[in-house]
């Protein structure tokens, strides 16, 4: 996630990036997420895309247990702590910048016996790919990662390289900006796309992607 101030900040629901932590119940646990919009931003506050997703999979829209899942652009960590919850191994990532913050997240909000199903881990976009294996997991989590033009094509490389043609991808937004709908006519050249949920409340949906099947190309 860029650690960059936010457009749509302003306005109404501000005073809530500013409180110290947020509470939240998911998976028959209370998840209190620190926030720190001050030091870190966007990266270090829960979104609505988040809250979404993460009611998204308690739903048991995908099958977590022993599911190998990689959450991008992780942030505060919430859908990543709520997958290990839910029974997924996952590995909760962001840029170096982010990663003590997202550390000590997850750190409070998993008991001792799951902790080591999460494993928070550096990545940015198109960078260090090298320390991930091709076709790693099998479920892709992102919430509000599409919103910066500039990194689109990176992000577009960071979901091919860790997908395999069983992956399943799913990525929360709100659709604010032209530019959103651009990245998601990006993600169908190489990914069938469908929108598989949506919040009227929280005006967020969730799109599930997988790799097009070459056989469908010919």
């Amino acid at each position: 996630m860029a650690l960059v101030p936010y457009e749509d900040t302003a306005g109404v629901g501000l005073q809530k990036f500013h409180k110290p932590l947020a509470t939240f119940s998911f998976a028959n646990h209370t998840i209190q997420i620190r926030q720190d919009w001050r030091q870190l931003g966007v990266a270090a506050v829960v979104w609505d895309a988040a809250v979404v997703l993460s009611t998204y999979l308690e739903m048991g829209a995908v099958e977590l247990r022993g599911c190998s899942a990689v959450e991008l652009g992780a942030g505060t960590g919430l859908v990543g702590i709520v997958a290990a919850l839910l029974g997924a191994h996952v590995t909760i990532t962001d840029r170096k910048v982010a990663l003590e913050f997202l550390k000590s997240n997850v750190q409070a909000n998993l008991p001792p016996h799951i902790q080591p199903k999460a494993v928070v881990k550096e990545l940015t976009w198109g960078q260090n790919l090298g320390n991930y294996s091709p076709g790693e997991f099998d479920l892709i989590l992102g919430a509000d990662i599409i919103y910066l033009e500039e990194t689109f094509a990176d992000l577009l490389q960071t979901l091919e390289h860790l997908s395999s043609n069983r992956s399943v991808i799913l990525l929360a937004c709100r659709i604010r900006y032209e530019r959103d709908n651009s990245f998601l006519a990006m993600l169908e050249r190489q990914f069938t796309v469908s929108k598989v949920h949506y919040d009227p409340e929280k005006d967020v949906h969730i799109y599930k992607a997988q790799k097009r099947n070459q056989r469908e190309d010919l």
